[in-house]
């Protein structure tokens, strides 16, 4: 099977900012990437638009009701069946109190310091840092 061959998997991801600038961020609770941070998100289901997977998606993963905005930037990832492409929305926080759920083994609001010490370390998911630095949606300084 060849690269062309692989199924795509369509996923969404949520690029959420609090009043603050921090940016919401999980921390992976199962594989690929268990134990990294990463935006929030998941598959989109049969029938789903990909705003419903993200509001169902962030909800399910965070706690936290939000209201899809627009497209940020999109990435495919390898995935074990295929590849993962990623549709990442910006989004907005509307109720709720984040908590881990879902795939989730935490979930924070990360501040610009956090953020470049997690990546000095290590603690990001891979291209995570280069891609949000690419759409210009780091945490606000």
């Amino acid at each position: 099977m060849t690269g062309a061959d692989l199924p795509m998997i369509r996923c969404v991801g949520a690029v959420v900012h609090d009043a603050a600038g921090r940016l919401l961020m999980v921390r992976r609770g199962t594989s690929p990437g268990r134990g990294l941070w990463t935006l929030p998100g998941g598959r989109v289901e049969s029938g789903e638009t990909d705003h419903d997977a993200l509001v169902r998606e962030l909800l399910e993963e965070t706690g936290l009701r939000v209201k899809p905005g627009n497209l940020v930037g999109r990435v495919e990832r390898a995935a074990p069946a295929g590849v993962y492409e990623i549709f990442d929305y910006a989004a907005t926080a509307l109720s709720g109190e984040p908590r881990p759920g879902d795939d989730a083994a935490a979930v924070a609001w990360i501040d610009f310091d956090d953020f470049h010490s997690m990546e000095r370390k290590g603690q990001l998911v891979e291209q995570l840092a280069v891609t949000l630095r690419e759409w210009n949606v780091l945490p606000a300084a």
